[in-house]
């Protein structure tokens, strides 16, 4: 027998209704969990597959929302069938790219630096948005994407412009800078997700995405990198799984309906304070110059980039 919201007593049922009422909240939350899988991420790096990690973060989840939301999944289910195809989109971009090249680059680059980089994404929302959904933009935050863009490469760089003479990037790095923009791909287009319960839309978003990363992680055990059944390996996979992926996402798809992905996207600025935190409590990572002057930058041009222009006819 499943629990459900109205089975739950009445003052934990408030509670639980104010919580998904509070977009805040929720994305707080939400980078506090993304931060501990950028730790969780780094410190399985060439231990635990990146490919089979990322598979199993979506295919449990998927059972577990099986189990206690199969009512609404089969209600909403016309629905979802009617538009598959922008849910297919979304654990492409959501799902499995996204969380595949994210362990894919922490076996090359640090969760510091991970975390750093994940604060271009704001303004990577703002650009996606004007793109795709031709979204206004402002002088201001035509600035912003230049301050910001400089950020990251001071962070590439590892602040030496000699490494960009010689091309001596990190593939880690690159490769995050990719996946940032995959990421804000995902949340300009959560406006066109369906009209489907919560539960429903993140069980079909994992399991599009375990479906989608089954086939890489068959790749790469035949290559020899396989999981190995040790306590790390369990712990690991047990937060990726319901942290990261289940509330995280929950959490993040919750604010960005309530207040949009534009607002939202500067939550995620917490999570380099959270990481550096944990990264130096539990991986003695350090933070660097380098670090500092690029998260200043990409602060400084994502807070140009979210103000709203005073002036009108000064879109772009």
């Amino acid at each position: 027998m499943t629990t459900t919201a109205s089975d739950m007593p009445k003052p934990w049922r408030r509670r639980a209704t104010l919580a998904f009422g509070n977009p805040y909240l929720l994305l707080a939350l939400t980078s506090l969990f993304w931060s501990g899988n950028h730790i969780v991420g780094r410190a399985a790096g060439g231990v635990v597959p990146p490919l089979a990690l990322s598979t199993l973060r979506w295919l449990i989840p998927t059972v577990l929302l099986w189990l206690i939301a199969r009512r609404h999944i089969v209600q909403d289910w016309p629905t979802i069938r009617t538009h598959w195809k922008i849910m297919l989109w979304f654990g492409l971009t959501g799902g499995v790219l996204f969380t595949s090249l994210q362990y894919v680059g922490l076996q090359y680059t640090s969760a510091l630096n991970v975390s750093v980089l994940n604060s271009l994404v704001p303004v990577l929302i703002v650009g996606t948005g004007a793109l795709i959904f031709r979204d206004r933009v402002t002088r201001l935050q035509l600035a912003g994407i230049l301050v910001s863009s400089i950020g990251v490469v001071v962070i590439i760089a590892h602040g030496d412009l000699s490494t960009l003479r010689e091309l001596a990037f990190n593939w880690g790095d690159l490769i995050i800078v990719f996946n940032m923009a995959v990421f804000s791909i995902y949340a300009v287009y959560l406006r066109q997700r369906p009209a489907i319960h919560p539960l429903s839309f993140l069980f079909m978003l994992g399991a599009m995405s375990a479906i989608g990363t089954l086939p890489l992680a068959v790749i790469e055990a035949m290559s020899g990198y396989t999981l190995k059944a040790d306590w790390m390996t369990f712990g690991v996979i047990a937060y990726v799984a319901f942290f990261p992926s289940l509330l995280a996402y929950a959490a993040w798809n919750r604010g960005v309906e309530l207040i949009g992905a534009n607002r939202a996207g500067p939550f995620l600025h917490l999570i380099p304070v959270y990481t550096a935190v944990l990264g130096y409590a539990l991986l003695g990572e350090h933070l660097y110059a380098f670090h500092v002057a690029g998260f200043a930058l990409i602060l400084g041009g994502v807070t140009l980039a979210s103000r709203k222009s005073a002036e009108k006819g000064k879109a772009v």
